[in-house]
């Protein structure tokens, strides 16, 4: 068997055409030397769906990654941000390559779904949660001697800006650096690397807005680094990005609606009210731009569908065969699938009086709110959210229990927002070779990013890669 020709795919995320320019001085030059095609979006285009579409060259309704999060109908619990690879249904890119190289290995740093893997070799965040309450910044590796390696080497993974109010380059920054020590001590064929800093600036201020070009600036020198370092080492290398992100103003409180309708179950702890998915006759998983609507009684779907469709800011209700046309009809998949119009998004909120939001709502707790929250990267505007924050660390550093809540609940400061179709190849995913003759002409679709990578691998003489990374 011919050996696999060692490549790097670095997952620039909510890169799009119409973001290259002079903030990404690096990454345009590297798309000038070989070529970028847009690729075709996913629905939902959000960062499961789409990295679960390109590693297995699958549709969601194949490989059943239908969103970030959805209802395991068996528990009757929404789940957000699993880790375990088994959840993926279909075999996966480096199950593939590895048939045709014995000798193949793949690095898998910070795509989703990096548990229970058979990758060689994994990194992935996974915090530590004593049972004193406290959340501890930590990652999991395969092997597990490898965790103790990169924090004696890197220190500890920047966990807290990696994703909240404090989210910056430095995470981004950190996965580089461990890819790099992974090249030099292993060497891998296939090295995944995942870079989500422009996904924080574009939510917060929305692709237009001047702060964006220090964030742009940022991840280009982190990109230009990786780039030289894989030249140096001989490693083809790949960009690639999941979404565009358009500009949002508009909040969807979906779950209001059918609350007010009477549909939601709660069910009160300490003053505070919880969803009661099993029992509310309709809700939704709310996930950016796209929203699952589990509804308990078949015979009210048409009800259901009549009322979301005139829910302002609805762009499409899906069916059975709207989910059909779109690859969504998997069983994890809501009985409805809701997608937003442009500009617009839904939030997870269901409780009509913020007071008795339950007490996560305001904190960065990705596994328990029962939808996504992007406004748990901004700081509350409406109270003294830095002096609460630093009253909770105070605590922490004293060994007492502690609760961040500095996040608000006004959803309105979100400026960007991703998952629905946009239509638009300018805005939306891209993928950038350095070995044009490897891809086709025009746009690529989504399912095909598994064979292009494949491509990649399979080159027996790959073109001088230090020229076209210095370009």
């Amino acid at each position: 068997m011919t050996p696999l020709t060692r490549t790097a795919v670095l997952n620039i995320v909510g890169l799009s055409p119409s973001l290259l320019g002079s903030n990404l001085p690096r990454i345009t030059r590297y798309a000038e030397a070989g070529r970028m095609v847009p690729v075709g979006e996913v629905l939902p285009a959000v960062t499961c769906s789409v990295q679960a579409t390109y590693l297995t060259g699958k549709w969601p309704s194949e490989h059943g990654i239908v969103g970030n999060g959805w209802l395991f109908r068996d528990e009757c619990e929404v789940k957000f941000w699993r880790q375990s690879n088994q959840l993926v249904q279909q075999p996966k890119l480096w199950e593939v390559a590895r048939e045709l190289d014995p000798e193949f290995s793949c690095a898998n740093l910070f795509w989703w779904y990096n548990m229970n893997s058979t990758v060689d070799y994994a990194v992935t965040p996974r915090p530590m949660y004593p049972s004193d309450g406290r959340k501890i910044p930590d990652i999991y590796t395969w092997p597990p001697e490898l965790r103790g390696q990169l924090n004696d080497e890197l220190g500890e993974f920047p966990l807290f800006e990696f994703w909240g109010p404090n989210a910056s380059i430095r995470s981004s920054d950190w996965i580089a650096q461990s890819a790099k020590r992974l090249e030099l001590q292993h060497s891998p064929t296939l090295s995944l690397v995942y870079l989500p800093h422009l996904d924080y600036g574009l939510q917060k201020y929305g692709p237009e807005h001047p702060k964006m070009a220090r964030e742009l600036q940022d991840i280009d020198r982190v990109v230009g680094e990786l780039l030289d370092f894989y030249a140096e080492c001989g490693v083809q290398v790949v960009l690639l990005s999941e979404y565009g992100i358009e500009r949002a103003w508009r909040p969807i409180h979906i779950n209001r609606m059918f609350r007010e309708a009477g549909m939601i179950a709660v069910r009160e702890e300490l003053g505070r009210e919880l969803l009661d998915a099993g029992m509310s006759e309709a809700f939704a998983v709310a996930d950016h731009q796209v929203a699952h609507v589990y509804v308990r009684d078949p015979q009210r779907l048409a009800e259901v569908k009549a009322m979301l469709e005139q829910l302002p800011g609805v762009g499409e209700v899906l069916d059975e065969a709207g989910k059909r046309r779109h690859h969504l009809d998997h069983d994890r998949a809501g009985d409805l699938v809701v997608v937003a119009e442009p500009g617009a998004w839904f939030t997870y909120y269901y409780w009509l009086d913020d007071d008795r939001a339950p007490d996560f709502a305001r904190t960065v707790e990705i596994h328990k709110k029962p939808g996504y929250d992007p406004a748990e990267l901004f700081m509350d505007p409406h109270s003294p959210a830095k002096l609460k924050a630093a009253r909770a660390l105070a605590k922490k550093k004293l060994g007492f229990r502690y609760l961040m809540d500095v996040i608000g609940l006004d959803a309105t400061v979100v400026r960007g927002s991703h998952g629905r179709l946009t239509g638009d190849p300018q805005r939306g995913p891209l993928l950038i070779s350095p070995h044009a003759d490897l891809l086709p002409p025009g746009q690529l679709g989504p399912t095909e990013v598994f064979s292009v990578l494949l491509r990649h691998l399979q080159r027996s003489v790959a073109e001088p890669a230090r020229e076209l990374t210095r370009a």
